[in-house]
């Protein structure tokens, strides 16, 4: 990848005339973006889930903007010159202006996802599964996907996740979640002998990024609810954001999502306006 970078910035140096500044600009976008795949293959769910990592760092629109139009450029060139098949960033929507993190669910919407998936074959009792899993521990998609046999305690409801860098943090899983995960595991063990992931495809292979951002879209169309607003980090951002909301203080926020900083976290799980309201009611002495 990081050559295909090279071969990227030397046609725009030569053919287009960009100044160097612009081009050294570029190249520290494209090198973040490269260091975030960690050799992975690009696809669209990685690329939502870059956008999405963007946003976490709390960059402004328009350095996001910047960012992401180096990364198309680059794969458009790839396509242009027949290194690749398809352009992954062709879907991908940019934030909103003045938005920089998406709009969690409200708790009704969510429950009447999660509600909405039922459990009638395979593929709904995995897809409760992964959902009820995602929702109950605000994890990321590749933690998700990257859960085994072996990282969950159903006794004790906990999971062991990894996440960026190898890290390692135990998370406490729902009951809700842990009735869903039940109610999997013996059609998975059915499914799939030649793996130990928890979540599956139906060919029993471990789940991809972009099969679980096919199947939030999915649940979220079968539900009634807009598809084009609901991924994978918006369960996570609502699990974040309904916890901030029940009174979770943000240092066990922090810990739960796996954030470094807790600035981070800050910026993340925003409180709504009603929240605010309602807190500031009950907590300030003028306001009664």
């Amino acid at each position: 990848m990081q050559s295909r970078v090279e071969d990227y910035l030397a046609v725009l140096t030569a053919e287009r005339g960009l100044a160097p500044n612009t081009v050294a600009a570029y190249r520290r976008d494209l090198r973040q973006y490269v260091g975030f795949l960690d050799g992975r293959e690009p696809d669209p769910g990685l690329l939502d889930e870059y956008l999405a990592w963007l946003s976490e760092q709390g960059y402004a629109r328009s350095t996001v903007t910047r960012k992401i139009s180096a990364v198309r450029g680059l794969h458009r060139f790839e396509l242009v010159e027949g290194s690749a098949e398809s352009d992954p960033t062709a879907l991908l929507d940019l934030p909103k202006r003045g938005r920089t993190l998406p709009k969690a669910l409200a708790v009704d919407e969510t429950l009447h996802l999660l509600d909405s998936i039922g459990t009638a074959d395979t593929a709904a009792l995995r897809d409760s599964a992964l959902l009820e899993f995602m929702y109950a521990t605000g994890c990321r998609v590749t933690e998700a996907i990257g859960v085994d046999l072996n990282d969950l305690d159903l006794v004790d409801r906990v999971v062991l996740l990894t996440g960026k860098g190898r890290k390692q943090r135990l998370v406490p899983v729902g009951n809700a979640a842990i009735r869903a995960i039940e109610r999997w595991l013996p059609i998975r063990l059915d499914l799939a002998r030649n793996t130990d992931a928890v979540f599956v495809n139906l060919r029993g292979r471990r789940l991809s990024r972009q099969g679980v951002f096919g199947i939030v879209r999915k649940r979220a169309e079968h539900a009634g609810l807009p598809a084009d607003r609901i991924s994978p980090h918006v369960l996570r951002h609502s699990a974040a954001t309904h916890m901030v909301e029940g009174g979770a203080d943000l240092r066990t926020v922090q810990e739960m999502l796996g954030h470094a900083n807790v600035s981070t976290t800050q910026i993340y799980t925003k409180v709504s306006p009603l929240h605010l309201i309602e807190v500031y009611t009950l907590a300030h002495p003028r306001s009664r």
